[in-house]
């Protein structure tokens, strides 16, 4: 039997507990129906302050991370992230406790933004990760020496797993079963809870959401002339020509600031702005690329294509509202 530890850090994402709880709950139900014994051993793990608050949750008494023996595998739910500065901090204390499990052979997996925790630790440097799409910029801002693969829904480098957003923790769960207990009990769980097994993409769940919450004037003179001018303009040079200070100095304190190049900044506004209109509007094609500022239709294809992971064709097929 396999001892499972599922961090219950502050913060914690109810939702992204209670499926993990779920899937390896059905799977131990799946073989002891089978006649054979139940492979997951599961627990709640979670620092002394928040033992100290309560004993138990979710059904299971919480044991210490610090004095829980060595695990198979220890998960790291999603956590809030409305203040990740904050969330981190109320979580570090975990972190001695993680990186020991880690060192005496234990695997570490995150779900969704709980790769932050992860990343926070240094295991993740120099090793691929992925985290929700739309945290993903400030994830690299935050932890550049970690290889970040924004685009996938799972990763594994070495003993580390992580997945992306929300629904790719079934992902992430559908690994780790085929790993421990076979395909045909991955198959079975997928199907159980209706996961898509052939999902490798999440790029095209992402919303660009740039960062506006800073105090750089000039980045900020930038932003808005892209936002409001993004139909308009040929080249970023356009939009940024009447900023008082050089391209260099501009373009430095922008990637600084949002994680991107204006020129980048500019694409994502337009791909942005053309997928709200492949979603809400029965434009046809060109009047979409058009209307989000492009001019030749075979470049807009190449850099949606390259943004979201499908065709515009394919999104609106998916997305369109009807």
């Amino acid at each position: 039997m396999k001892k499972i530890g599922i961090l219950l850090s502050k913060g914690y994402r109810l939702l992204s507990v209670a499926a993990v709880l779920d899937v390896f709950q059905t799977v131990n139900k799946f073989s002891l129906a089978d006649g054979i014994d139940a492979p997951f051993d599961i627990h709640l793990l979670a620092s002394d302050e928040t033992i100290a608050e309560t004993k138990e949750a979710l059904g299971y008494p919480l044991l210490s991370l610090k004095d829980a023996p060595v695990m198979q595998i220890i998960l790291i739910p999603a956590f809030s992230s409305e203040d990740m500065r904050a969330s981190l901090g109320a979580n570090m204390n975990c972190i001695p406790h993680l990186v020991a499990q880690y060192q005496k052979g234990a695997c570490l997996g995150s779900f969704c933004t709980g790769a932050f925790l992860l990343g926070a630790s240094g295991l993740l440097n120099g090793k691929i990760a992925t985290t929700h799409v739309d945290a993903s910029n400030g994830f690299a801002q935050a932890f550049p020496e970690v290889k970040l693969k924004a685009d996938k829904t799972v990763t594994q480098d070495g003993r580390l797993y992580t997945s992306g957003g929300a629904t790719s923790s079934f992902h992430l769960l559908l690994h780790l079963i085929h790993e421990y207990c076979g395909k045909e009990m991955s198959v079975r769980i997928a199907k159980v809870f209706a996961i898509d097994m052939d999902r490798e993409s999440q790029s095209y769940f992402g919303t660009f959401q740039p960062s506006k919450d800073h105090t750089d004037e000039l980045v900020a003179i930038a932003q808005n002339k892209i936002e409001q001018n993004y139909q308009d303009a040929a080249t970023i040079e356009e939009l940024i020509k009447d900023i008082p200070s050089s391209r260099r100095n501009i373009v430095r304190r922008f990637k600084q600031i949002t994680g991107i190049t204006p020129i980048e900044y500019l694409q994502q506004t337009r791909i942005e702005a053309a997928k709200k209109l492949l979603e809400k509007t029965s434009q046809q094609m060109n009047e979409i690329i058009y209307s989000s500022g492009y001019n030749d239709p075979k470049a807009f294809r190449k850099v949606f294509k390259k943004s979201v992971g499908m065709t515009p064709t394919q999104y609106r097929e998916k997305f369109h509202v009807r």
